[in-house]
């Protein structure tokens, strides 16, 4: 039986911090859908105080599954190659810039700052993807 290389762990927290993201927002939607769906927290008339903000969660939600994606094969790749302080700074900037985009999304709707926000998300993850080429494609 042959055993695998060591795996560089150290991108694995930023992608821990992801993960724990993502469950937040669960959390966040499963309470502001509760006064429709359970009936807990509805107001007096009946309505959902958290109406206006449920559907920017949901959205918010659904992006932590579409370019962080990309992010997570990345980091994992990374791992099994090895990695350097370049990735693992790219790897806490996209996560930072994860948390920001969803503080934005979730708490307004100024869609400029959101792209804005997300641009930099956006770089991180290319930045990623280029120390990776970058690390796979270098002759050994």
């Amino acid at each position: 039986m042959t055993s695998l290389a060591p795996v560089d762990t150290a991108l694995l927290l930023p992608m821990a911090t992801h993960v724990a993201l993502a469950a937040l927002l669960y959390v966040l939607l499963t309470i502001a859908r509760a006064p429709a769906i359970w009936g807990i927290g509805r107001r007096a008339d009946g309505s959902n105080p958290w109406a206006t903000v449920e559907p920017r969660i949901s959205a918010n939600l659904s992006n932590q599954f579409e370019w962080p994606l990309f992010f997570h094969v990345a980091c994992v790749v990374l791992m099994l190659l090895g990695t350097h302080h370049a990735a693992i700074a790219l790897a806490w900037f996209f996560v930072a810039g994860r948390v920001l985009h969803s503080g934005v999304q979730v708490l307004t709707t100024n869609v400029r700052l959101r792209g804005l926000v997300f641009t930099v998300n956006f770089l991180a993850v290319l930045g990623l993807w280029g120390l990776l080429l970058q690390r796979a494609l270098a002759p050994a």
